[in-house]
């Protein structure tokens, strides 16, 4: 289903190339001249990343085409739980988001390079968690609200914190420099712990926030949580009331 929208795909893998070749060459030379390199590495860790968890969340605009189209009544049909359901439904939303990303993360490599393999496919690896863990999220927020509008508003709204308040932009050095509550927060943000575990599968380990086994721990638990509380609410709201 999510090949079927060509056009936003498109939309995003320009925005991609764009925050690469434009916005990140521009902000890495805004930082300390010695920094430039570093920073634009940096920043393409966190586009990646960024792109991940867009594409990860676009599951919940699906479960409201299925709603629209009867597709519900199929999968309930279905001789499987509801809790292998959604759990299925997560896992394939994270793969789905792989396959687009892929490429993505191909180009990014080949601009920033890879020091180690073994740290890299260890990284790649617990990335899977992070997506699953988006796509869960995404999936929670969609049949607890049954309204397609209100749900594109509030993942809006949760985009704009979730990402910006992480590091997958700016190092905690500089966040801790403009707010020590931004800081803090930033450090157990899920999208924090995806880009340190890419920053360090790639070798870029200099301003990492987290380490690598705390940020595995970190997305092992947004993961499990968002599933629990995924398959709770998809057992609980799938079929009371109407969608909008």
């Amino acid at each position: 289903m999510f090949l079927q929208f060509k056009f936003l795909i498109i939309l995003r893998t320009i925005w991609f190339v764009a925050q690469i070749a434009f916005f990140g060459l521009i902000a890495s030379r805004m930082v300390i001249p010695q920094l430039a390199d570093i920073y634009f590495e940096y920043y393409i860790a966190g586009v990646v990343i960024m792109m991940l968890y867009s594409t990860s969340v676009f599951i919940g605009y699906d479960i409201f085409e299925e709603a629209e189209h009867g597709v519900f009544e199929y999968l309930l049909s279905l001789p499987i739980s509801r809790r292998e359901l959604v759990l299925g439904r997560s896992i394939g939303g994270g793969i789905r988001s792989f396959i687009f990303v892929g490429p993505l993360i191909a180009i990014s490599l080949f601009v920033v390079g890879m020091t180690n393999l073994i740290n890299f496919l260890i990284a790649f690896s617990a990335l899977f968690l992070f997506a699953f863990g988006v796509s869960g999220m995404s999936i929670t927020v969609a049949v607890g609200l049954k309204s397609s509008d209100r749900f594109d508003i509030l993942m809006g709204v949760l985009n704009a914190f979730i990402v910006r308040l992480s590091t997958a932009m700016y190092p905690q050095a500089f966040v801790q420099e403009a707010s020590q509550v931004y800081a803090t927060l930033a450090n157990i943000n899920p999208v924090t712990f995806a880009s340190d575990l890419f920053r360090w599968g790639v070798g870029i380990e200099r301003y990492l926030t987290n380490t690598p086994l705390a940020a595995i721990i970190g997305l092992v638990i947004f993961f499990s949580a968002f599933t629990l509380v995924g398959i709770t609410f998809y057992e609980r709201r799938l079929e009371g009331g109407g969608w909008q």
